[in-house]
């Protein structure tokens, strides 16, 4: 219900659905928006449902203005031909997670799983899950009486 509300309200504040998913129980479809605009609340905010937000800029510089402006920093994805520019643009990117040529959801149990800004705080899986939920702690036992120097 939240998330056809959000998607009911930037339709009448002017959003254009390319396509509108149904719900059905707790099953979402997906939906494509365009046209957003520039203080839409969908901008400001991790959807965490099936929803694209398409979005028009010119060049990199306003791209990376833009992913980079708002409160949150999950994960995100850019698509090109030339690898070497994606993995630059995402370097500029502030994300726990960033992808270049494959989608923003992948949750390898191997990898750290996190995001940055309000997007969440630490790191899961992986080494990172191990110091999270671990505490270092160092214990000795000495039987009989200590000789120094050893």
């Amino acid at each position: 219900d939240a998330l056809d509300a959000l998607v009911d309200r930037a339709v009448a504040d002017g959003a254009t659905a390319l396509v509108r998913g149904r719900t059905v129980g707790n099953v979402v479809g997906p939906t494509v928006l365009t046209d957003l605009p520039e203080g839409s609340p969908l901008l400001q905010q991790e959807i965490l449902g099936p929803v694209a937000l398409l979005l028009t800029f010119d060049g990199e510089e306003e791209a990376v203005r833009i992913v980079n402006r708002g409160p949150y920093g999950l994960s995100g994805a850019v698509h090109t031909r030339d690898a070497e520019r994606g993995v630059k643009f995402a370097q500029r990117i502030v994300s726990g997670m960033f992808h270049v040529n494959d989608s923003t959801v992948q949750d390898d149990p191997l990898v750290a799983f996190g995001g940055e800004k309000t997007s969440g705080v630490g790191r899961l899986n992986g080494e990172a899950v191990v110091e999270a939920f671990t505490t270092q702690r160092w214990m000795s036992i000495q039987h009989g009486r200590s000789v120094f120097p050893y």
